[in-house]
């Protein structure tokens, strides 16, 4: 698949999931994937960082297996390398990563995600040839720490005006307060234990998708066209 096509099936999401198998509330990380799949999400981020090597690739190996049946998009955290063993079709890059520019040399064909937590970062990132810029935490996380700490839905304004790529908002957002993204601008969520660790995994992540999908519907909705 080209980038073209996989950019074009990203802009067509809504929620993307990221699954690290210890905010799956006990449950296989496969499990939550399935569940995340039957209740429509179309990305989804596999992020394991304290699993060797091989058995990283292993489980990258089942989730890209599982993703392709779904037609969903799979995202690999961190590492370009485990990313392009198990055929995923792009990857997520943190400032402490593999540079943006040398990534995009590497694989031209993939979706290359950024942190960022301000506009200068987020400029930084969108120049560097990212695919799509994620903005945050925007509330206060478990999931992740940043030196920044949370950056308030507020960031969202600074940011998306300036953006020509697609951006995504992260960092403890909930069904509670999903609102406060999206009257902001935002158009595609993603969470971790919002969805990972709710009892009922399919009904929280369509409470969230339908969020954005009336949000998106909303004749003001234009912040966040991208």
């Amino acid at each position: 698949m080209d980038l073209a096509t996989r950019m074009e099936r990203f802009r067509d999401s809504d929620l993307y999931v990221v699954i690290t198998e210890a905010f799956c509330g006990g449950r296989p990380g496969l499990e939550v994937l399935e569940a995340c799949l039957e209740a429509g999400v179309r990305v989804v981020q596999f992020r394991e960082k304290d699993l060797d090597d091989s058995e990283r690739y292993q489980q990258g190996l089942a989730f890209r297996a599982r993703t392709r049946e779904a037609d969903a998009l799979l995202i690999v955290d961190d590492r370009l390398d485990l990313a392009l063993a198990v055929g995923a079709d792009g990857v997520h890059l943190g400032r402490l990563d593999l540079p943006i520019e040398a990534a995009r040399r590497i694989a031209p064909t993939l979706v290359i995600g950024a942190s960022t937590h301000n506009l200068g970062e987020a400029l930084v990132a969108q120049d560097a040839g990212a695919s799509y810029i994620n903005i945050g935490p925007i509330f206060p996380t478990r999931t992740k720490a940043v030196p920044t700490g949370a950056v308030a839905p507020e960031m969202i304004e600074v940011i998306a005006p300036f953006l020509r790529v697609p951006f995504t908002c992260m960092g403890g957002i909930t069904a509670d307060n999903v609102h406060e993204v999206l009257q902001r601008g935002a158009r595609h969520v993603a969470v971790v234990t919002a969805v990972t660790a709710a009892p009922d995994i399919r009904a929280a992540a369509a409470t969230l998708r339908t969020a954005i999908q009336d949000a998106r519907s909303t004749p003001d909705s234009a912040a966040g066209s991208v």
